[in-house]
């Protein structure tokens, strides 16, 4: 069995910045040339997450607001007091989404 590795590098700007990625994903399918298989996505970042959603306006503001309430930027987390870079919600965030990768058909 063949396997094909291909990166996709994206640049986000933070704070539940939610981009498509679909078009990226299908153009290195592709590429590979392979016509029937798995792809698996996997993101290496500890402040991001792959996970399948409706790419809508709506429901991607619904989808900030859920994390704004749930894990709030604005209170304090040990993280912060370590590193002292503030973005110790991007990691609790990126943790309870817990979608490192997405395998699909």
């Amino acid at each position: 069995m063949a396997v094909v590795t291909k990166d996709i590098i994206l640049q986000t700007k933070g704070n539940c910045d939610i981009l498509d990625i679909t078009s990226q994903v299908m153009k290195k399918v592709e590429e590979s040339g392979v016509s029937n298989g798995m792809v698996t996505l996997f993101v290496s970042g500890s402040t991001a997450g792959i996970t399948t959603i409706e790419h809508e306006p709506r429901l991607l503001s619904d989808f900030k607001g859920m994390w704004d309430r749930v894990i709030p930027q604005n209170i304090p987390y040990e993280h912060n007091k370590t590193w002292e870079d503030g973005n110790g919600h991007s990691h609790v965030r990126a943790s309870m989404l817990g979608a490192k990768g997405e395998f699909r058909p």
